[in-house]
């Protein structure tokens, strides 16, 4: 019987892994920091043991999955060598296992998570689906005849990837450690387009995925006349929003989502466009989209006296933009307050202009020191040069968040995609 053990076991795309070969009745291990992660939860719950990092962990017999942000040097993958064990890095073993299924990737550089938490919901409802999620979600359904999975641009993992279907949600400049421009983005995504096998869904109304080539049918959705697949006559509500989906200029049918913010829809057109290409019912469709319950760490929202607090993943321009967005048209009688954190000094000094913008579109911004990762932990510039760029924002250190006790009946966003939780955790705890 094979043993998987995965080294960096608590990564969004790891851990998720973990549990789909978990649920298929393989034997999972695997190893990391002693930092709790809140990907590590799930795996608890399933009983896979997680060790700590020591070469001692790796014993004959065993199959090495390597995480992505771990280099051949560290010591499990050197003593899984010295003893001549398999070891396949993440997304090589993610583009072999794939091919058991119909396999659907979704890809872009905003809301590839929370599409596929969508799609994996919506298809499930209809047909055996396993799925893979960006927020360390993941399930191996017996007898699945779906895969529906994340798959990340970044250092072009995606290439090892020739799904059926891929969902393209958009291209836009990120991860500026790694691309060089615009560019370069889009000939990754360009490169990825030609290895899918049956057909891709891309977002019409943006300029860059209007170029993609592929050896398959390219079907756009958006909000623009010339998409095959078009949202229109959108209803916006506190509790939601419903809007009329016309293919090729022809009325198809009245959706509702549980939801808020255009990029939303977007969403949830791109899932319905798929579902009608393979034909799953659209009552089935209508009635899972309505049902969907969101995705770990986008919009989750508490509630606490008379403050909504929300930790969401937002850590790019164009993602804080949609959070606020949908933030405005839930709660669009309280104050918007803003606490962000930036992932990493390359992504800070590329997008300082953009932050300050997007962060401008909340009443008040507060401000957290620039998270590092494991590839840069230092930069030249720092939280206060954003600062500067921002009126009356001001730097929140996680001593001092009682500051927020000011804010009667508003909602407090905290964005990050680096340990921004434990912000919001220290406000709760001095709210007890």
């Amino acid at each position: 019987m094979t043993i998987y053990h995965f080294v960096g076991i608590k990564g969004s795309g790891m851990s998720a892994l973990a549990q789909v070969l978990h649920d298929m009745k393989f034997q999972v291990q695997g190893s990391d920091v002693e930092k709790h992660f809140f990907t590590q939860d799930a795996l608890e719950k399933s009983g896979i043991t997680i060790l700590p990092f020591q070469k001692e962990n790796i014993t004959p017999g065993l199959t090495i999955i390597a995480g992505n942000a771990f280099p051949d040097t560290h010591e499990e993958i050197q003593e899984a060598m010295k003893l001549g064990l398999p070891i396949v890095r993440y997304h090589r073993f993610l583009g072999d296992f794939m091919q058991n299924f119909t396999s659907i990737a979704i890809t872009g550089a905003h809301g590839k998570t929370s599409t596929t938490g969508l799609l994996a919901h919506t298809i499930a409802g209809a047909k055996p689906t396993s799925f893979l999620i960006g927020d360390g979600t993941g399930k191996g359904e017996e007898g699945a005849e779906y895969f529906v999975f994340e798959a990340c641009e970044y250092r072009r993992h995606f290439l090892s990837y020739f799904p059926d279907y891929a969902i393209m949600t958009n291209i836009d400049f990120d991860h500026p450690d790694y691309f060089a421009n615009i560019d370069d983005v889009f000939s990754a995504f360009q490169e990825m387009a030609v290895q899918v096998k049956k057909g891709i869904f891309a977002y019409g109304d943006d300029e860059q995925l209007q170029k993609i080539q592929a050896k398959v049918p390219v079907l756009f959705y958006g909000f623009g006349e010339e998409n095959d697949y078009q949202a229109k006559n959108l209803v916006k509500t506190t509790d939601g929003t419903s809007f009329d989906v016309f293919i090729r200029n022809t009325f198809y049918d009245t959706f509702r989502v549980p939801t808020f913010g255009d990029h939303s829809v977007l969403n949830a057109l791109a899932v319905i466009g798929l579902c009608h290409y393979e034909e799953i019912n659209v009552e089935t469709v209508k009635e899972n989209l309505q049902t969907f319950q969101g995705v770990k760490r986008r919009f989750s929202e508490k509630r606490i006296g008379s403050q909504i607090l929300i930790d969401d993943y937002a850590h790019h321009p164009t993602e804080i933009k949609a959070t606020i967005e949908a933030a405005k048209q839930k709660y669009p009688d309280r104050e918007i307050v803003a606490v962000f954190q930036p992932h990493t000094f390359t992504r800070t000094q590329a997008f300082l202009d953009d932050f300050a913008e997007s962060l401008q579109q909340a009443d008040k911004a507060y401000l957290c020191e620039i998270f590092g990762s494991a590839r840069e932990n230092h930069g030249k510039l720092t939280i206060k040069d954003l600062q500067d760029k921002i009126d009356g924002a001001e730097i929140l250190s996680e001593e001092n968040t009682s500051v927020l006790n000011g804010y009667d009946n508003s909602v407090i966003i905290f964005m990050g995609a680096g340990d921004i939780q434990k912000f919001q955790e220290s406000y709760e705890k001095q709210l007890l």
